[in-house]
């Protein structure tokens, strides 16, 4: 065991954990343009993780989570400050948001959850340009001493079981949605 890296003031030493599926990540060409513009495009899918399109703004699930279960609520307009949403993308993002604490509530029986806007990259928003709130169930107990020892997280379920999980929530708030239209 070699040290490696200090985590405050605790030597610790690097451990290994496989994640075969992140060098398709590493080694792939990076879209043009943005993610969050051309995803909810092709639809609702669990090739494109969007679990729920609106009216004005859509659910998708985070592909690099942090947990999971990690979902984003996004406007279809691409902004990069929640300044600039109107009134009605604002309440549409928050209805969704409920609907997100709702789905993830029912599949995964979190015991709290994380709820916020990283609003521009010094915020640490990863995608800075197109802004978006994220929902991340968390456990007692879930950040254990890998996170905290390693900075390494462990995700104990594949985004396609994740989405097939998620998806028939989601179906619901839609047929809710339409009920009310009606």
């Amino acid at each position: 065991m070699r040290l490696t890296g200090i985590s405050g003031n605790i030597a610790c030493a690097m451990k290994q954990i496989f994640a075969p599926w992140r060098m398709e990540y590493i080694v792939s060409k990076k879209p043009e343009g943005c993610v969050f513009c051309d995803l909810p495009r092709a639809g609702v899918s669990e090739e494109t993780l969007v679990l729920f399109k609106g009216e004005r703004a859509f659910v998708i699930m985070n592909r690099y989570p942090y947990v999971s279960g990690h979902l984003m609520v996004v406007p279809y307009r691409h902004l990069e400050h929640v300044l600039l949403l109107d009134p009605e993308e604002w309440a549409e993002m928050n209805r969704l948001v409920v609907s997100c604490v709702q789905a993830l509530k029912a599949v995964y029986q979190p015991h709290g959850f994380n709820i916020g806007m990283n609003v521009g990259q010094a915020a640490g928003a990863g995608i800075h340009e197109h802004i978006h709130t994220h929902i991340i169930p968390r456990w007692t107990g879930d950040n254990n001493l890998v996170p905290v020892m390693t900075e390494t997280r462990v995700i104990p379920e594949s985004l396609e079981e994740t989405w097939r999980k998620l998806i028939p929530e989601f179906r619901k708030e839609k047929k809710e949605e339409k009920k009310q239209e009606s």
